[in-house]
């Protein structure tokens, strides 16, 4: 029995047929792609055939008759009738009724399904409707502006052949790119997805189709770029990128996937670039069934892709049926730029930047070329907000992770995120940037959290915000909180290592290692170079067992050269320390050329410093003086710039030590403590205490660090200190004999 119109899945007339659900339309069996707007207008028609629907009416129903003139309109019904066969002087099924509508004259058929139409045999066939046939895509941004009141322009011979001949070439064109690519719709059966994810997409790696493969990075930044939309819609589900980008553009068990990521679609595309030409193919999968929800392509010029993420972006949302709030629209409706010279700097950028967020190892390598790449595209388009406050970020993570402790480089991550949202108020990416120079600059976890609540209003689907979120309820002590912010960044970035990473150190913090090796563990499993993952594994076991050899092993499969050995030298330095091979302690040290290493808890300290305490240890007292009065003579000149800096001022305080000038180093571990005081910052407070530990050792005072030592042990300090990492230290020795160390040691030894 025919469906009712109104909740009609499938309508056909002649050989037209209309999948609503699925936001397709097919023409005598081909498939075409057309504008979401056109398409509703289409349906609207076709519902209520024979009777005029008034301009006015269909400006309500399909635009709200906000903002769009009745030009718009009749750009719609002419592209409408271009799909359909006809013009303004042949109109087999549009008509026009002059002053007060338009009307759709056809005998048409509803039904529940595309079978029930194909079983009418009172309806001619249609042709195969194959999900594989090439889609034919028109869009009324092509087609001439013509007055309202001139419909008969398009009849016009020489008009109707030039728009034809540009139509049959751009069919050809798709048909050949759909040749090449071979692009197989029907997926093959696996898991349902749960039903309660049904508004939820992951957009897989766009496959870069350009002969020239220089060109990748503007395929992956056009993924980006969709994602970057999608994420700003409250409505939906949407995984990272960075749970996404290890799997093949095009996969042939879908459903898999989607049951790994926990969605119910995905979204695919492929890019080709060549010359100012670029043809962008996306289309928006049912991982369940393997159709196709939604699929167009799109032929632009380098002059006028801009809008390309944002219309995918609105009919994404339009095909899983979410409701975009008129903000999200605003948002998605402004284009980044107009400027294409400064957008393909930008998404140059964005391929160096993602690879220093992925791999924090590699801030110092990538992200000045980032940073300059961005600067370029702002010097092309000064009001390009997104490249300010990815530049923003930009230079906040090479304060943290560079590391590049700077003023200068704070104040120009504060200009170019207050200048972001300048351009563009409500920016989520320009608060997530003033988040970051609040907490990481300057340690305003209150200032940082009001930022990023604001960053996840207009970002509601960002991993990154949450993780961030996570890590301040971490710093200022609410470790539950904490633990639940991370586990829940894990759902929308299942294949995040960071994620997992970082849940593996809270539970660390924690003392609770168990925890900690299933969160690392996992890391592990989905990290793309595990390696650096099985370090945090080892570290996590030394801690828990007093295991060395977890990290010698791991340590010793790295490549020399590699961007993972390079990331853990310091590492290298402490198994040699714990194994009391001075000698290779000191070769470690000299051999690397960075200024600072920072710790666990990314307490900064000069490298230069460490070579010092390895020089000692080795009975080198000479050179390992020079290298303390060294250490000195740059602290003391960087806290003229920085006086307030707790890593500087407990650097001085170990150069002090070093130097025999003992009140002068209590009082320089003191000030760092008052600066980085636990209640303030529950991580790395807590490190600053350990270290003012060794302070009192290194200057002869046993009293004051073991009593330090324990206040530590009952804090959340497990990746700090821990029993095992006591008995284990060389450092310690000096207190090794002492009755309340040894106590101390059995009081908080480690069951299980």
């Amino acid at each position: 029995m025919a469906a009712e119109p109104a909740s009609a899945a499938w309508i056909k007339f002649g050989a037209v047929e209309i999948d609503t659900l699925g936001h397709r339309l097919f023409v005598d069996g081909e498939e075409v792609g057309l504008e979401r707007k056109a398409f509703a207008v289409l349906v609207l028609l076709a519902r209520e055939p024979g009777r005029v629907l008034s301009r006015d009416e269909i400006l309500d129903v399909v635009w709200g008759h906000s903002h769009v003139t009745p030009s718009v309109l009749s750009r719609v019904i002419a592209l409408l009738r271009h799909t359909l066969g006809e013009s303004g002087e042949e109109c087999r099924y549009l008509h026009t009724v002059h002053g007060v509508g338009f009307r759709l004259d056809a005998q048409v058929r509803f039904a529940a399904s595309r079978e029930e139409l194909v079983a009418d045999s009172t309806f001619p066939a249609a042709g195969p409707a194959s999900a594989s046939a090439p889609v034919r895509i028109i869009d009324a941004a092509s087609l001439p502006v013509t007055p309202a009141t001139r419909p008969a322009a398009y009849s016009q011979p020489g008009r109707r052949r030039r728009i034809a001949w540009r139509l049959a070439a751009g069919i050809v064109a798709l048909l050949l790119v759909a040749i090449l690519l071979g692009h197989q719709f029907v997926r093959h059966p696996a898991a349902t997805v749960p039903v309660a994810d049904l508004k939820s997409v992951a957009v897989l790696p766009f496959e870069n189709l350009s002969t020239d493969e220089n060109n990748a990075y503007f395929a992956s930044g056009m993924q980006d770029m969709i994602l970057t939309e999608l994420v700003g819609i409250g409505g939906l589900k949407v995984i990272s990128r960075t749970s996404t980008e290890k799997y093949p553009s095009h996969p042939e068990d879908a459903r898999t996937i989607a049951h790994q990521l926990g969605v119910a679609t995905l979204l695919e595309g492929t890019v080709q670039r060549s010359g100012n030409q670029v043809l962008i193919n996306v289309q928006l999968i049912d991982a369940n069934s393997g159709n196709h929800l939604w699929a167009k392509a799109y032929t632009r010029t380098l002059d006028n892709v801009f809008n390309v993420e944002g219309e995918v972006a609105q009919n994404v949302a339009e095909a899983l049926k979410v409701q975009l709030t008129s903000a999200e629209s605003a948002r998605i409706d402004k284009v980044p730029t107009s400027n294409a010279a400064a957008y393909d700097l930008y998404l140059q950028a964005a391929a160096h930047a993602n690879r220093a967020y992925d791999d924090p190892a590699l801030s110092s390598s990538e992200l000045p070329l980032a940073i300059s790449l961005y600067q370029q595209a702002l010097d092309k388009d000064p009001r390009f907000a997104m490249a300010e406050a990815a530049m923003a970020r930009a230079h906040m993570q090479m304060y943290f992770f560079g590391p590049d402790r700077t003023n200068t480089r704070l104040a120009q991550a504060k200009t170019a995120a207050d200048r972001a949202l300048a351009m563009q108020p409500g920016l989520g990416q320009a608060h997530y940037a003033l988040g970051l120079y609040d907490y990481w600059g300057h340690r305003d976890y209150a200032g940082a959290t009001t930022q990023l609540e604001l960053a996840r209003q207009a970002l509601p689907n960002s991993a990154t915000v949450e993780l961030l979120i996570a890590s301040v309820a971490r710093r200022q002590g609410r470790w539950d909180e904490a633990v639940t912010l991370f586990r829940s960044a894990t759902v929308l970035d299942p294949h995040s290592e960071f994620a997992f990473s970082q849940l593996g150190v809270t539970y660390e913090s924690l003392h609770r290692y168990a925890e900690a090796e299933q969160a690392y563990a996992a890391a592990m499993a989905v990290s793309r170079n595990p390696a650096a993952e099985r370090i945090s594994l080892a570290f996590n076991r030394l801690m828990w067992k007093g295991d060395t050899e977890p990290l010698r092993s791991a340590l010793a499969a790295l490549a020399p050269g590699s961007d993972t050995y390079a990331g853990n030298v310091m590492a290298m330095y402490f198994q040699h320390w714990l194994a009391r091979d001075y000698a290779a302690v000191v070769k470690v040290a000299e051999a690397d050329t960075a200024e600072n290493w920072d710790d666990t808890d990314n307490v900064v300290l000069p490298r230069r410093l460490y070579l010092a305490w390895a020089l000692q240890a080795t009975g080198d007292t000479a050179k390992a003086s020079a290298a303390y009065a060294e250490v000195e003579a740059s602290t003391r000149a960087a806290l003229i710039e920085r006086p307030d800096d707790a890593d500087l001022h407990l650097a001085l305080g170990f150069a002090y030590a070093g130097l025999g000038r003992k009140p002068e180093a209590v009082a320089e571990g003191e000030r760092a403590v008052a600066l980085m005081p636990v209640t303030e910052d529950a991580l790395t407070g807590v490190d600053m205490l350990a270290y003012q530990a060794q302070l009192y050792v290194r200057v002869g005072q046993p009293d004051q660090a073991i009593a330090l030592i324990e206040r530590v042990l009952a804090m959340p300090s497990g990746v700090i200190l821990s029993s095992e990492i006591l008995r284990l230290d060389p450092f310690w020795d000096p207190l090794r004999d002492d009755p309340r160390f040894k106590t101390l040691l059995s009081k908080y030894a480690i069951s299980g």
